[in-house]
């Protein structure tokens, strides 16, 4: 017999073999793309990661960018409100003390007519009622009366008209004599004081 018909059992086994091999090379081309699709799966979810960071990221300074917007606002309202507030008050005083400038010639008038002699007792006490009246008008729009006899002149507050010689125990610069009463609202002088300085 020849050396085929020998062996049959070896010639079977070469297809079984040949066959597991085949089994076996299909079984790792079939890991290979298994693992190929692994790697794709994380390299697609560190890429969806990376892009989730970047989002929160630019919403973040979004948030911070709306945050100081915000803000900016709020204080340039405030300043716009504080503003608005003095410009108002201003408006108000200047209106009050344009009013008071006008009535003043009117109250020196009546305290003139208050110093004058008069044998009237009744009309004296009629103009020095008007005179307590204007100045409780003047009280309740915060007009004040500047003080200036016996103090030392201050060119902000007092108009010296004069200048006498300073009698004994007098300062120079010091207030002897008042001609006209000087009004102020608040911190603006609404009529400076008319006075009489020792020299």
């Amino acid at each position: 017999m020849s050396e085929e018909m020998k062996n049959p059992a070896a010639e079977a086994q070469e297809p079984v073999e040949a066959a597991s091999e085949k089994e076996n090379t299909a079984a790792e081309q079939e890991k290979e793309p298994k693992k190929e699709k692994k790697k794709d799966k994380k390299k697609d979810l560190a890429a969806e990661l990376e892009a989730a960071k970047a989002k929160a990221e630019a919403a973040e300074a979004a948030a911070a960018a709306a945050k100081d917007q915000l803000m900016r606002t709020a204080a340039e309202y405030e300043n716009f409100r504080k503003r608005s507030a003095r410009e108002q008050d201003a408006a108000f005083n200047n209106g009050v003390g344009f009013a008071v400038n006008q009535i003043l010639a009117i109250l020196d008038t009546l305290e003139m007519a208050a110093n004058a002699p008069t044998e009237d007792e009744n009309y004296k006490k009629g103009v020095m009622m008007t005179l307590d009246k204007a100045a409780q008008a003047f009280k309740t729009l915060k007009v004040e009366e500047i003080p200036a006899l016996g103090l030392a002149f201050d060119p902000e507050l007092h108009s010296a008209v004069m200048q006498q010689p300073a009698e004994e125990g007098q300062e120079s610069g010091t207030i002897v004599q008042v001609f006209q009463k000087g009004y102020k609202l608040g911190d603006k002088v609404v009529r400076h004081a008319t006075v009489v300085v020792a020299e």
